[in-house]
């Protein structure tokens, strides 16, 4: 099994910044994909970034240029560095990890954008 743990959500004003960070636990073993997906109320579970243990990176077009993804093999952590944030950001953040075509999910933390 692995345990994804997020830490840094919260509240921001529209334009601030945050950074979430995902740590891997458990039988670790060898992850390949890390990344996040958000879910807004009402909304779908959409994929946000995600990053290849090799260090490739891909980002939802609402997100490039703002947002980047990166990760400490050696912590087994993952990272999103999220920057210019908006009110349609605001939903709740989750981590995911890929091993042995698995996928396991953290728990979830919200991001909330609003004046």
């Amino acid at each position: 099994q692995v345990q994804l743990v997020e830490s840094g959500g919260g509240l921001v004003q529209p334009g601030g910044s945050l950074r979430l960070s995902c740590a891997a636990s458990g039988t670790i073993g060898s992850i390949s994909s890390m990344g996040w997906y958000r879910q807004a109320p009402g909304s779908r579970r959409d994929l946000v970034a995600w990053i290849s243990s090799g260090g490739v990176v891909s980002y939802a077009d609402s997100v490039k240029g703002r947002f980047t993804i990166s990760r400490d093999n050696a912590e087994n952590t993952v990272y999103l560095q999220m920057n210019s944030l908006k009110p349609e950001d605001t939903a709740v953040y989750y981590c995911y990890g890929v091993r042995e075509a698995k996928i396991y999910w953290g728990q979830g933390t919200q991001v909330t954008v609003s004046s």
